[in-house]
């Protein structure tokens, strides 16, 4: 029988051909998880308590990030940190802090490879996808994973979005993400996993897909997946924990739904207040005055990001009392901004640039007042997701994000892009 992709990566771990519906027990390649209030503290200490257990077996295959509160504002939060710090090194477990943001580091040293199957608290480490590992956000059940080495999972359907044409200049990966959302709706992947593919994925680059595949919870999607490319093994082999062969569908898999998008009739795209499903043409609502902008996230903090904001910004000037704040998502990735000389034009345009973190994000840094507004490339624009409930988040991409900078209002990014 056929296989997707991601029942063949079930399949190996389960030692036999599985398929989607069949409900089984799997042993995940690896198990991350990242240090945030409410969250880690709990499902360690419960680890302990409620099961007995002090030690993880194995724990070459777990790996914990410190991303959120970065750099740390209340002595609270820093004691959260040096707890996980002190737990990691007891342990024996990976740590990475410091160095970005966790799922985007995730890829950056390995825990992508092609072939794995990883499993997270938090849902947007379904970006490992573009690197063609299944990624899966098990929230609360992350606890099983902690506690024995097999997790009980129902092997998902998957979704097929076929790609087709090209990109016109100034449309970005996330307006073809909310574009995916606007068309087919915000429950077209729900429960199954969200499958890119088609001629017109050569318009993306390994960034790009990654913003896609971490958005993919916002279609209903348990988890995204991309067949590798030469370019992406390129990527991803040398990094990889695992020796594991790449594995594709069946040209014959069977999908629950096959979605097509024409990128040539994409156009930049604005989420409006108060839900990522709100997917509205950013030519809508031009002219909209704008008080605050924010480029980072794990969605859409990526070089590719930066130098779309560059291009836009580059000999121009933020606009007085817009607040421009710019948050490469890793480590890796400022440096390699540093060196294109991206970070000197966005810092002369009078944009705020500062270190990964997670914390603009989601209000801890950079909070709005009410009655502000943000464009803005994070993950959510939920009331009170970056300050006071009475702000508004409209969600667009980095180059709307940077052309709105300018003057102050929703301003089509199409105009510094020749389009």
């Amino acid at each position: 029988m056929p296989s997707t992709i991601s029942e063949k990566i079930l399949s190996r771990l389960a030692g036999r051909s599985v398929h989607a519906g069949e409900e089984l027990r799997v042993k995940p390649d690896f198990v991350l998880a990242y240090a945030a209030t409410g969250y880690a503290e709990m499902y360690l200490e419960t680890m302990k308590r409620e099961f007995g257990i002090e030690r993880v077996a194995e724990p070459e295959r777990f790996a914990m990030f410190i991303d959120h509160n970065i750099p740390a504002t209340t002595e609270k939060n820093e004691k959260m940190h040096a707890d996980m710090r002190a737990w990691c090194k007891a342990q024996g477990v990976a740590l990475y802090e410091r160095q970005g943001i966790g799922h985007l580091v995730a890829a950056e040293v390995g825990y992508g490879t092609p072939g794995a199957f990883v499993v997270h608290f938090d849902g947007h480490v379904t970006q490992l996808g573009a690197l063609g590992t299944l990624a899966m956000g098990i929230r609360f059940n992350i606890l099983e994973a902690l506690v024995q080495p097999d997790i009980a999972l129902k092997v998902p359907a998957s979704t097929r979005i076929e790609f087709t044409g090209k990109l016109r200049p100034g449309v970005m990966a996330r307006d073809v993400f909310h574009q995916i959302v606007g068309q087919f709706g915000s429950g077209s992947c729900r429960g199954t996993i969200m499958e890119l593919g088609g001629e017109g994925l050569s318009e993306f680059s390994i960034g790009d897909l990654q913003s896609i595949t971490g958005l993919a919870m916002f279609t209903g999607a348990v988890g995204a997946i991309v067949n590798p490319t030469p370019e992406i093994l390129a990527y991803a082999m040398p990094r990889a924990k695992l020796e594991l062969e790449p594995v594709y569908s069946d040209p014959d898999a069977n999908y629950a739904a096959v979605h097509r998008i024409d990128l040539e009739q994409v156009e930049p795209v604005i989420v409006v207040p108060p839900s990522p499903a709100n997917t509205r043409k950013l030519s809508d609502y031009l002219g909209l005055e704008v008080d605050v902008g924010y480029i980072g996230s794990c969605a859409s903090g990526r070089i590719e990001d930066l130098r779309a904001a560059a291009q836009v910004l580059k000999g121009r000037r933020v606009r007085p009392g817009f607040q421009l704040n710019i948050i490469p998502s890793s480590n890796e990735i400022m440096v390699q901004a540093s060196k294109e000389g991206l970070l000197t034009t966005l810092v002369e345009a009078g944009a705020f640039t500062s270190s990964p973190t997670c914390s603009y994000c989601y209000g801890a840094l950079g909070g709005m007042l009410p009655g502000q507004r943000a464009v803005s490339t994070g993950t959510l624009n939920v009331r009170g997701r970056m300050g006071s409930p009475d702000s508004e988040i409209y969600l667009c991409s980095a180059a709307s994000v940077a052309a709105a900078a300018i003057e102050g209002k929703v301003s089509d990014p199409r105009a510094f892009f020749g389009g």
